[in-house]
Formats: structure tokens, sequence, C-alpha cells
């Protein structure tokens, strides 16, 4: 038997998974990678090996009814039909919101549980489905470790004022503070740096994560010191649905004016707004590249979604007091060329200078010149969810009997 971790990333209505082995080296080594999307409509499930090779590819119906727990079980099934068995050994959980205890990845006990249950309202787009994996695996294997790892916790050690709002100290001291996220892609970039330049890993660097969700941090020596996102994951850019940074006299206004419900407000900010909002089109950057030239509002979205980039970019620089390099990462940031390239041609007053052949080959280097440079990283947040749950299990104790998959 093969012991292994699972990954797992769950959504409202898909659920990612990665297999790790758990061998004698150092780092867990991926065996498969997965998703099942069009959960509770019509499911469909693919798997790949290391090597990228499809090895599942089912379609499960469309009554409505297949839903994560369904999922969990049916992932369980394939890994007993596979490679001889796999030894479960624990199961590494993304969790957006760690709040302001949880700076580390953490074993999920009762008590873990019902805390992060407590800051749903921090993360409501995310948090509930990120958690529901959770409760069907202590419902179903109630012995098998289970690991929380959070998007928050990288920015734990960010300076006190860079995480305080101007608002009154009991509601600060209450847990309304800027809290950050995208922290596991931050985190990996972080541990990579070296691996591309080493004067990166000692230097002033903005990280562009740049997806349906997006943000930037800055990182100082490889650790964040400010970040877009604040009190929740709808701050700072724009989004594929959401509307990231606004006057909060706008929620007022939609209270009051448009006589909008709270729901119906956190609705239309956190679902119908981004580029999907300005838009009116899609939120997914690759049609609105397709039809911006005969669509000017497609046109719009996109140009709304740069300029946004570069007003938060030279806020960070200001945080950092200058940048020696800006990193691309996640979908867009790593796939679109066209993007790199207009945030790269805006921010040339801090001394980038595009390099075009590169940036259309997808670097890893996109600049050229002896000013600030530019990368394409690509992240991988389920590898440091893997290396997290690793270093929880490696912490003493009590021996307990794992299910066999």
């Amino acid at each position: 038997m093969t012991p292994v971790l699972l990954v797992l990333n769950a959504g409202s209505s898909s659920l990612k998974f990665q297999v790790f082995t758990l061998g004698d080296s150092e780092e867990p080594q991926r065996l498969f990678r997965g998703l099942f999307e069009g959960l509770r409509g019509a499911p469909h499930l693919r798997i790949r090996d290391r090597t990228g090779t499809t090895v599942a590819d089912e379609d499960f119906g469309s009554d409505g009814a297949f839903g994560h727990e369904d999922a969990l079980l049916h992932v369980a099934a394939w890994m007993r039909a596979h490679s001889g068995g796999f030894d479960l050994v624990a199961v590494g959980h993304r969790i957006v919101h760690g709040g302001m205890t949880y700076c580390e990845p953490v074993r999920v006990t009762a008590e873990v549980l019902e805390a992060l249950e407590r800051l749903v309202p921090l993360a409501p787009l995310h948090q509930p489905h990120n958690l529901e994996p959770i409760r069907i695996f202590r419902r179903r294997f109630p012995d098998l470790p289970q690991v929380a790892c959070f998007d928050t916790a990288f920015h734990a050690g960010q300076p006190e004022i860079a995480r305080l709002f101007a608002l009154p100290h009991a509601m600060i001291e209450g847990g309304v503070r800027r809290y950050g996220f995208h922290g596991l892609s931050y985190a990996y970039i972080a541990s990579v740096l070296a691996e591309y330049d080493p004067a990166l890993a000692a230097g002033r660097v903005v990280v562009a994560h740049l997806g349906n969700g997006a943000s930037l941090c800055a990182l100082n020596r490889g650790a964040s010191v400010a970040t877009t996102m604040g009190f929740s994951a709808l701050d700072g850019l724009p989004m594929g649905t959401r509307c990231g940074s606004l006057d909060a006299g706008i929620v007022f206004y939609m209270l009051r004016e448009m006589k909008l419900g709270p729901a119906e407000a956190e609705r239309m900010l956190y679902t119908q707004s981004g580029l999907l909002g300005v838009s009116g089109i899609s939120n997914d950057m690759r049609t609105l590249r397709r039809v911006a030239a005969r669509e000017p509002d497609a046109r719009r979205a996109i140009d709304l979604f740069v300029y946004r980039i570069g007003r938060e970019l030279g806020s960070l620089v200001a945080a950092l007091g200058g940048i020696d390099a800006l990193i691309f990462t996640a979908g867009i940031g790593e796939n679109d060329a066209a993007t790199r390239a207009e945030v790269l041609r805006g921010a040339a007053w801090a001394g980038f200078e595009l390099d075009d052949a590169a940036n259309a080959s997808g670097g890893p280097r996109v600049t050229r010149g002896p000013g600030p440079t530019a990368w394409v990283i690509p992240t991988d947040e389920e590898l440091m969810i893997a290396r997290g749950t690793r270093a929880v299990l490696s912490r003493p104790r009590s021996s307990r009997p794992q299910p066999a998959l």
C-alpha cells in the first residue's frame, strides 16, 4: 500500500483534488490531479496523472442530486481501484479564512471546526464550501486526520499598521481588520523565487495573483508586508464576478435608494460585478479578449482591470519603498500575455521594459534592460497544502488507525 495525502479545494459546485505520495523524499510527490465540476447539476470528473495523461473522464447525468459527498466517495472508490491501492494517511484542505487565531496549518478538531464556522460571514462565497468536505470526512472516517491550511495565514506577520482600518478601537479588537487572502499561492511563490533568481528572494517583489479571484501582494525578503485584499475576499482588484474596492457609501446607497436587502446587495457585489458586471458578457478574460474588438463593454472591463492593477501596484511599491520585481501568476497571470503586456506598459514609470517576444512565449522572464524585472511563475497552492499537511503529521501525536482506500 502506498501512503498518500489527499488535498481538497472545494467550491460551491466543484471539487478540485490532488493525490500526493508520502515517501522518503522531503517533498510530497504528486500522483494525480482531478476536478469534479457541475456538482448539483451535471457532474463531470476528469483525472490526470503526473505526466498530464487523462486517466478518468466521466459524466454522471443531470438529475441534480450528485453533491460533494457523492463526489468524495467516488474519488475514494477510484483511489481503491488504482495503483494497487493507497493508504490514505490524511486529508489537507484549503480554507480561505483562518481569522486572527489560525496562522499556520492545524489539525481539525471539533473545536477548530466550530471556530472556522464562525468565520463564514467573513468569506461567505468560499468558507461554507471549504468546510463541507471536512464534515463529510469526520462523519465517514472519524479517525482520519484532517488538516486545515489557510489563505489568510501568510499575511499574519504583516506590520500592524498595514492591517488596521480607521475604525473605532472596539471594532478592531472585535476582528474587523485586514486579513488578506490567496496566501497559499503567495507562500508558494515566495518559496521558489530563488530558483528563478536568487536576488528575488532577498528583494522587494510584488506578486500579481490574477485569476477569477485576483489580488496583489508586496513581499520584502519573501514575507508579506501588504496586500490588496482586506477584511474579506471582496476587496482590492476587480475580479471575475467581485467588485473589488469600492466606497462603503455605495452599500448604503444600495440598501437605502435601490431598496436592496443585505442578501441581495451581497449577491450583487460578490457574483454580479467585476468583469462580468462591467462587460455584461462574461467573467472569463479569454471570452472578453475574443470579443473586445467589437464589444466596447468587454474592452472597458479589460481596461478597468488593468487600470486597477496599475493603481494598486503603485500603492504596494510605495509600501515597499521601491520594487525589484513583479511576478505574474494564476490563470490570467500565467496565460494571458496581453494582460501582462498592458500592465507592464502601464508600469513603465517604475522602470519596467517589456520584452515582447519573451512575454508572448510565456517567459519566465518577460522584461529586459537594467530596471526591475518581471516574471511568469506558475503557482501551486495544492503543493503548499500537501507541505503543510505533512508538517502537521510530523508533529508528535497518539497513534490512530487509518482507513485504507
